[in-house]
């Protein structure tokens, strides 16, 4: 890939990931708007690993606390933050399903393209509008429990569709359930990591298989991307504390709007 592509895919990668508007949307985007050719998943997997190393150093502290989790499950002490564990693996479990699955049958090859993002940008925006609006604001992560956890983690396999949005589809969830804005956030991005890195070790397990390694190309975007990555979440995490999820709303049916004439015109 020229360096200019890599560059680009870096800025976009880390911006579109927190924010609730879809990075695999736009990442495939990219080489259907340009003369560059498509990166390919691969690319596109280890530009995501970029955005993972943003959210580990970015909650430094949640990632502590899910360190210390997971120990005391190992000891079998079954203390908040070993709850906060097991809540987030379950949570993951149904996107684990959904994403070999898709994987096997070779669905995420198919739906890589402009009108599956636009419609998706426009239905599920409208679905974060709603859940944004109408949703309570009282509850935080410390008062998360099962049935939200498998609810939210639920809506996470969908984002592997196109134009869906990771973080947006499980802050819509986590708004709909009635959590506060900076708290949904929050539980969307520390529910990201192991999904993300999921994705990411089977990526580079599936190239060991085939005897290649991760082109440099994506190593390189996948470096660049965690800077934009951490300016990202700081952006979003402090808009939510201010205003509603509405600009990335408009934003959303804006963007589905133009690729839907793009597609049919």
């Amino acid at each position: 890939m020229p360096l200019e592509q890599i560059i680009v895919l870096a800025i976009v990668q880390g911006i579109t990931e927190f924010l609730p508007i879809s990075s695999s949307g736009h990442l495939i985007l990219i080489p259907a708007l340009t003369s560059w050719p498509d990166q390919g998943l691969v690319t596109d997997v280890m530009v995501h690993m970029g955005s993972l190393f943003a959210i580990i150093v970015y909650f430094w502290r949640d990632v502590l606390r899910l360190f210390k989790g997971s120990w005391d499950l190992v000891r079998f002490n079954i203390t908040k933050e070993a709850k906060l564990v097991l809540l987030i693996a379950l949570a993951t479990i149904p996107a684990i399903i959904v994403g070999v699955t898709f994987k096997m049958t070779g669905f995420l090859d198919q739906v890589r393209g402009i009108k599956i993002v636009a419609w998706n940008a426009i239905i599920f925006g409208v679905f974060l509008y709603l859940a944004d609006r109408y949703g309570h604001r009282f509850r935080k992560m410390a008062d998360i429990t099962l049935a939200p956890a498998l609810i939210i983690g639920l809506s996470q396999a969908l984002a592997l569709v196109p134009g869906t949005s990771r973080s947006g589809i499980t802050i819509t969830a986590a708004r709909a359930l009635g959590f506060e804005r900076a708290e949904a956030a929050r539980f969307s991005f520390l529910l990201g990591i192991p999904a993300i890195a999921g994705a990411g070790l089977l990526t580079i397990f599936d190239l060991h298989e085939q005897g290649l390694s991760v082109p440099p190309d994506a190593l390189l975007a996948a470096g660049l991307t965690f800077f934009s990555a951490i300016a990202s979440i700081a952006f979003l995490m402090a808009v939510v504390r201010r205003m509603s999820f509405l600009p990335f709303v408009l934003y959303r049916l804006a963007l589905g709007a133009f690729l839907l004439v793009l597609a049919y015109g």
